[in-house]
């Protein structure tokens, strides 16, 4: 492996010389700002905000494409690197609706983020808003063009990482959309509702259609395992007043911020009213809540009594495709190591 030294904000690093400015900062904790950057694709370059300062060049460089060099010294929070990065939000804004006040999206907006960090206001607007055009005729999400940044990276995740290829630029110039080759809507196209698009879009213009309203910082995220089949998927559970109201992506090395229809949208089952809270048990022909300790117990029981009676063979078990695989193991070795029955199935099967 070969490594370079270069100087990122005075500090000095050794990095490998196949890593970007980006890159490198990012491994020392600094942070450049991006708006079209996704360390899992490829460089794209488009929204330029991250721009920063190379002693010798004469012109701002994007960090998210230049290679490191031996020797480069590079500042990322210049006046005219900021200068830079302002004009950038402020072309952004001029074209952007002025609805951050009810915009769903308030709270987990890049573009409303660096705005702030920025000191970047709305101005009058002084150019084009983009034609109002919303595409809601996907069941899940809903695209507003308005909101639309054009960082392509739903594109680049549907077509690079989904490899689905559902959605790219439609028309040219400031007409440029996001949409599906014919631009007849979303449930016409290739697209197979996994929200991908929706989990990477920096601003509001892809949002899921929600049954629940709430905003970023009423909710709790919980870490845990998508329940829909055996990959594991890793996600964070959006909840408020104790209901699950969204689920988004982890990045780690089992989905690496992807999920499917099912792990993206399909949480309502979660807070279903028919959905059991503790053990039943049935006494004079009704259901009734008991404890745990109860439920092992009255299991204790009649384990021991069919066991003498019956032997291991009149045992069977049928697991379940929302247990994780670590949870299938325990099961099927419950049965086939303790109670000594090989007569164990799994729902999936089917």
């Amino acid at each position: 492996m070969k490594t370079v030294k270069l100087t990122i904000d005075n500090k000095e690093i050794e990095v490998d010389s196949s890593l970007t400015v980006m890159q490198a900062a990012n491994s020392v904790g600094i942070k450049i700002p991006n708006l079209c950057y996704d360390e899992r694709l490829d460089i794209f370059g488009a929204c330029r905000m991250c721009v920063v300062e190379i002693e010798g060049s004469k012109k701002l460089q994007t960090s998210c494409s230049t290679k490191v060099r031996d020797g480069m010294v590079v500042h990322t929070k210049t006046e005219k690197v900021i200068q830079a990065r302002r004009e950038i939000l402020r072309l952004l804004l001029d074209n952007h609706p002025n609805d951050c006040l009810t915009c769903e999206k308030a709270g987990d907006c890049l573009l409303q983020d660096y705005a702030y960090e920025y000191d970047v206001k709305f101005r009058n607007h002084t150019g084009k808003i983009r034609d109002r055009y919303i595409d809601d005729s996907n069941p899940f999400y809903v695209y507003d063009a308005q909101k639309c940044i054009l960082c392509g990276l739903c594109v680049r995740v549907c077509s690079r990482l989904q490899v689905t290829g559902a959605i790219d630029f439609v028309n040219r110039g400031f007409d440029t959309i996001i949409g599906t080759p014919f631009n007849d809507g979303l449930i016409n196209s290739d697209c197979v509702s996994c929200g991908n698009c929706v989990s990477v879009c920096p601003t509001g213009a892809l949002m899921p259609k929600s049954k629940e309203k709430f905003r970023t910082w009423e909710v709790e995220k919980v870490k845990t395992t998508c329940t829909f089949c055996g990959v594991g998927c890793q996600i964070n559970l959006l909840t408020k007043d104790d209901k699950v109201v969204g689920v988004e992506p982890v990045k780690n090395a089992v989905n690496e911020g992807l999920l499917c229809v099912k792990g993206k949208f399909s949480f309502n089952f979660i807070n279903h009213p028919d959905r059991l809270n503790a053990p039943l048990l049935k006494e004079d022909g009704v259901f009734k809540e008991i404890s745990w300790d109860r439920a092992y117990e009255i299991i204790k029981e009649k384990v021991d009594k069919y066991m003498a009676e019956n032997g291991p063979d009149s045992f069977a078990g049928l697991s379940s495709a929302r247990c994780t695989n670590e949870e299938n193991y325990l099961f099927q070795k419950l049965f086939r190591a303790v109670l000594k029955t090989n007569n164990i199935d799994h729902c999936a099967r089917l």
